[in-house]
């Protein structure tokens, strides 16, 4: 009997196995069964630093030409949480310094410029139903700066002048000069890169795979497209004009997701209803008002009074504006126009640059760090520079510091330090280690400090004044190291130091 009962077990556990094992196949056949991984972006004419600087050139043209609502801003702070969750999906190794900023327009656009900067009109924000329509318009323009598809569109010609132009860390100054050249138009309130259907076809699929890493429904962005489309027709908002329907976005996505692994998407959070109620409310800029503005000057001069302009901005050899354009990201080099920096100079006093005894605090990617009120932040995930408006100069970092992390490559806390200080002097012509490596302890983490002198960007009697700068690195808790370098030309240096001190004792690392 004991045989017989489990000859029967056995056979009914073989049947169960027979009769579910072809359910199993197809289960996994039709769920799919690897999770999508963005593409090889493949190579341009211009590496990634001379993208990154042409971005910010650009980006400098923006703050001319368009009004832009500040970081503190409901909508901007929305948006660029949206942006840094969108774009934490994206290897590291192959990620870009993206930022995210909106601008005041009622028209329904968007746009990227090379190396990260993106620029969202108020009126997306509006038009959006959900929180994933916004994030597939985020995601497609995410894609154009992934895909490097402004540096490989440029004609060749173009490509050797922009690069001849960012040896000298400066772009030619006549009109737009290689910007112009390069294809970005400046009119009736937009700034754009013109793509072609191929570039919106690999945008609208390498979106659709940070969307769905991220979390949200790939098929939001296309929706969104066609409600445009749908909407408003042929004579519809610049955001189509701009980005050309490459075929059926909605049969193309859904072809392209029909094997990813299912998932429970997000649609909505909690932050979006308000923003976008907020931002129904707000002023909104029609084209012809923007350009008019641009015209006027009224929006460089309105962005300036705001505080709204980045600091890294390299200059533009804009007249009319005595602050001058934003610093660029190196801390200097001493190689620009000679005319153009000692103006610089001679605005440059250090009554406009002290800093003020109340500090603010700054929330990082991964840190936070205290800061005088009367100096601003800039940055995105990649880098922060912190600094006083008044010091901004044409080539490089005059005044403040230059926050950042750089991948870990296995080896001790010391060689990273050393292979960064090396890195440096190499990018800076004129920088040079000029002490001895020490040990630091910042609130508790052990790290290194080393002092290197340069070149400033600021220049007296036509030469450049002497530097001096600070670098501190720490192990991130992550891996890697995450470094402060603070700036000064060697004559303010230790007024400042008080401050930078101030500063580094109030790092915290997340």
């Amino acid at each position: 009997m004991q045989t017989r009962n489990f000859s029967i077990r056995m056979l009914a556990l073989l049947l169960a196995l027979v009769l579910t094992q072809p359910f199993a196949l197809t289960t996994a056949q039709a769920e799919g069964t690897s999770t999508p991984t963005l593409p090889d972006p493949g190579t341009t004419g211009m590496n990634r630093q001379q993208q990154q600087q042409l971005g910010l050139q650009a980006m400098g043209e923006v703050y001319k030409q368009m009004p832009v609502l500040p970081d503190s801003s409901p909508e901007t702070q929305y948006i660029q949480h949206l942006g840094r969750k969108l774009a934490g999906v994206i290897p590291a190794d192959r990620s870009w310094p993206y930022q995210f900023h909106v601008i005041p327009a009622a028209d329904i656009n968007a746009f990227a410029l090379p190396g990260g900067p993106i620029f969202v009109n108020l009126g997306t924000i509006q038009a959006a139903d959900n929180e994933a329509e916004l994030a597939g318009v985020l995601a497609h323009e995410m894609s154009h700066v992934y895909m490097q598809h402004s540096a490989k569109q440029a004609p060749k010609a173009t490509v050797a002048q922009i690069i001849a132009g960012l040896a000298g860390a400066v772009l030619p100054q006549s009109g737009l000069g290689a910007l112009g050249r390069m294809g970005i138009q400046i009119g009736a309130g937009t700034m754009l890169m013109k793509y072609s259907r191929a570039d919106e076809a690999q945008a609208d699929a390498t979106g659709a795979i940070i969307m769905y890493r991220a979390g949200y429904n790939p098929k939001a962005m296309a929706d969104f497209f066609q409600k445009l489309e749908q909407k408003y027709g042929k004579g519809g908002p610049q955001l189509l004009s701009d980005h050309p329907n490459p075929g059926n976005r909605q049969q193309a996505i859904q072809q392209e997701v029909r094997n990813w692994p299912p998932k429970n998407y997000t649609t909505n959070s909690s932050e979006f209803p308000p923003v976008k109620q907020d931002a129904m409310k707000a002023k909104a800029y029609s084209a012809q008002e923007i350009a008019n503005g641009a015209k006027a000057g009224t929006w460089e001069q309105q962005n300036r009074q705001n505080h709204v302009v980045p600091a890294n901005l390299p200059s533009s050899g804009n007249q009319g504006s005595g602050a001058g354009s934003g610093s660029g990201v190196s801390s200097g080099n001493g190689s620009g126009s000679g005319e153009n920096t000692k103006a610089a100079e001679e605005n440059v006093a250090f009554k406009e640059v002290k800093p003020s005894d109340h500090m603010t605090r700054h929330e990082g990617q991964g840190f936070t760090i205290y800061h005088p009120d009367n100096w601003q932040a800039a940055g995105d995930a990649n880098m922060t520079i912190i600094g006083p408006p008044a010091a901004q100069a044409q080539n490089g970092v005059a005044y403040g510091a230059i926050i950042g992390n750089q991948p870990g490559g296995g080896g001790s806390l010391d060689d990273a330090t050393q292979k960064l200080a090396q890195g440096m002097a190499q990018d800076n012509p004129g920088m040079k280690i000029s002490g001895e490596m020490k040990s630091i302890d910042v609130s508790g983490t052990p790290g290194r400090t080393l002092e290197l002198s340069g070149k400033s960007p600021l220049t007296q009697n036509g030469q450049p004044l002497p530097e001096r700068d600070w670098l501190v690195t720490l192990p991130r808790p992550q891996g890697g190291l995450f470094y402060v370098v603070f700036v000064s030309p060697e004559r303010d240096f230790n007024q400042l130091h008080p401050t930078y001190q101030k500063m580094l004792d109030s790092l915290q690392l997340q």
